[in-house]
């Protein structure tokens, strides 16, 4: 079995500019997150997919594979390309997001099985539960509802399942220890079928992902499986001058 991991790396960031070069720690954010992948075992290579010459340089001076792309609008697009563009054969593609420094690699590799565990999904992911009333309410927290399968019915902004008998605030003030919190936060980590990806890009924008603005709305809403394991945690990704502060405290 055949894996690839892909960093789809930009230098542009609204909220925290050239974020993935920031070095305050003594390596650049990209290099702590390319470190992070090369641990998972389930990656034959860990590839930097990027447009920018600066990200290139920085990627290439700690030992990075490197690949350059177009403009894309977005991750999994740049991964593609970056497939086509070096020519690549894989199995399965894992894209990874560059601003999550403290990736777990293991987390990685439980994405990669229970792909290869589930010849009927083309894509898989993971999503860990929620434990706060904030969250569920935060519509940059994308909620995830599972079948009996582990397979996606639905991600969504909203506080997804609703519930109609209470808030969330009244239902965590009201749970016991032992209670699983019905809500589920997804990971935006995903291994690809390397053939379903390169359809996937070529795939119009579907309505729910319009709506949502959740690109994998648009698998689902084609009739794809996609597979989600529920891990314990996730890693925290740096998009504030915030976040990056408080990583640079957890690194010292």
């Amino acid at each position: 079995m055949k894996v690839i991991g892909i960093i789809p790396a930009r230098l542009a960031s609204t909220r925290l500019p050239r974020k993935l070069l920031l070095n305050e720690t003594g390596k650049t954010l990209l290099q702590h997150t390319w470190e992070a992948a090369r641990k998972a075992k389930s990656l034959g290579r860990v590839i930097v997919a990027t447009d920018d010459s600066e990200i290139e340089a920085a990627a290439r001076s700690f030992g990075a594979e490197v690949v350059m792309t177009g403009d894309c609008s977005n991750g999994t697009e740049r991964v593609a390309e970056a497939i086509v563009n070096m020519n690549l054969s894989a199995d399965i593609v894992v894209n990874i997001q560059g601003d999550e420094p403290e990736l777990d690699p293991l987390q990685i590799d439980l994405c990669v099985q229970s792909l290869i565990e589930h010849p009927e999904c083309e894509m898989s992911t993971l999503a860990n539960p929620l434990h706060d009333a904030a969250h569920v309410d935060d519509p940059a927290c994308v909620k995830v509802v599972l079948d009996n399968n582990g397979k996606a019915l639905y991600f969504s902004r909203s506080p997804l399942p609703h519930l109609r008998d209470c808030t969330p605030e009244e239902w965590f003030a009201n749970a016991n220890p032992d209670q699983i919190s019905p809500w589920l936060q997804h990971i935006g980590l995903y291994a690809y079928r390397e053939p379903f990806l390169k359809l996937f890009v070529q795939m119009p924008a579907s309505t729910l992902e319009n709506i949502e603005k959740l690109e994998q709305l648009r698998a689902l809403q084609a009739g794809v499986q996609i597979h989600v394991s529920v891990v314990s945690h996730c890693s925290i990704g740096i998009d504030t001058p915030e976040d990056y502060a408080a990583f640079v405290k957890r690194m010292a």
